[in-house]
């Protein structure tokens, strides 16, 4: 690429905000110029807007600290700025569909964190490892919206990723889950906090997390669906069951998922379809991809959230203790990073596979 695309942040401001300008932070394509967030943060340097609130362990990038902090509903504003916008704004549900149509209608392609058009029927919901094609949607989508480059793709909620793309390189390999029992223990960083924020968290567990578990049954579904008639049709199967805890963990959702499959495998199988599963962006080597997308560790204690939720940078997925199940077929352990896999990182790849793919360019 000759020249870095120039890339604007909506909800700069909070924690999955700052994550993606930490991660863009010399990124090869892509350079942070806009930044923007609510009217009290508007009008301020970054770094002033921030305050004490970085929560990031990098120090904040030199580069941004300057970049005057614009009003995240000046659309036309900040849409004249920048090629693309990654969008982690804070606002209600129909808020942040109406802010991100109207991002997408000035030609403007958004690259949504939120759940907002998860379900928008037009609106592709993509890691990109598992389901690159549902991006052939964008056209319908462009249809509807009536632009030439402007369309919203999202990706899916942070705690899908610590069992989906395990089942997704099985299924792959035709070992197809028919029943899915998971158990995710999430941690607080995927609320936005840290144990500053937090402290009654510091030594709890809550066992409820809203809208997480209707989340982490239906999203997998959506990705394992089919584009049908301009639309993405969501699969049937497999029956997904959840339950959604809230852990005293900074960074990093754990899964213990059970499973029943349609054909028998050995365990020596198994292992080997998840270690050798590749997707498009390892086999297009983008900048953000890890090189092993899964990896298995054969100790017992693993994987645990201190030693493996920075594998890959924490763009790769650890899976440990597979092992035959008395009441399903098979058990295991997984574990992401919820805010570089599960979040900003998993947005960053999806914008480095549009741009690759030519759905982003320059304007």
């Amino acid at each position: 690429m000759d020249k870095k695309l120039k890339v604007g942040i909506l909800g700069g401001t909070g924690m999955v905000g700052q994550r993606f300008i930490s991660l863009l932070e010399n990124h090869p394509w892509f350079e942070v110029v806009a930044i923007a967030a609510s009217p009290r943060s508007a009008g301020k340097k970054y770094e002033e807007a921030i305050g004490g609130r970085w929560k990031m362990t990098t120090p904040m990038p030199e580069a941004v600290k300057n970049i005057i902090v614009e009003d995240v509903s000046n659309v036309e504003e900040v849409a004249s700025k920048v090629d693309f916008v990654f969008s982690a704004v804070d606002m209600s549900k129909d808020e942040i569909k109406k802010i991100e149509e109207e991002y997408a209608k000035t030609e403007t392609p958004v690259v949504s964190n939120n759940s907002a058009h998860r379900w928008t029927p037009d609106v592709p919901m993509v890691v990109p490892e598992l389901n690159p094609e549902h991006l052939e949607v964008i056209e319908s989508q462009k249809k509807r919206l009536g632009t030439t480059r402007g369309f919203i793709a999202v990706k899916p909620n942070c705690s899908i990723q610590s069992y989906t793309p395990a089942l997704h390189a099985l299924k792959k390999a035709g070992y197809e889950p028919k029943t899915v029992v998971a158990t995710t223990y999430q941690a607080i960083s995927g609320a936005g906090k840290t144990f500053k924020d937090w402290p009654e968290m510091e030594g709890n567990i809550i066992p409820f997390i809203g809208g997480e578990e209707e989340k982490s049954e239906q999203e997998p579904l959506r990705i394992w669906g089919h584009l049908e008639g301009g639309v993405i049709v969501k699969a049937k199967e497999p029956v997904i069951t959840c339950q959604c805890v809230r852990v005293p963990v900074l960074n990093g959702h754990t899964a213990a998922v059970f499973v029943k499959f349609r054909k028998k495998a050995s365990k020596e199988q198994l292992i080997e379809k998840l270690v050798n599963f590749k997707g498009l962006p390892q086999e297009l080597e983008l900048p953000s991809a890890p090189k092993q997308f899964i990896q298995y560790l054969e100790e017992d204690n693993r994987p645990q959230v201190k030693l493996d939720v920075d594998f890959e940078k924490g763009m790769g997925v650890s899976i440990g203790r597979l092992r035959e199940d008395t009441v399903y077929d098979w058990k295991f352990i997984g574990l992401s990073h919820n805010t570089v896999r599960g979040a900003a990182g998993g947005a960053v790849l999806c914008a480095e596979l549009l741009t690759k793919q030519g759905y982003i360019s320059a304007k």
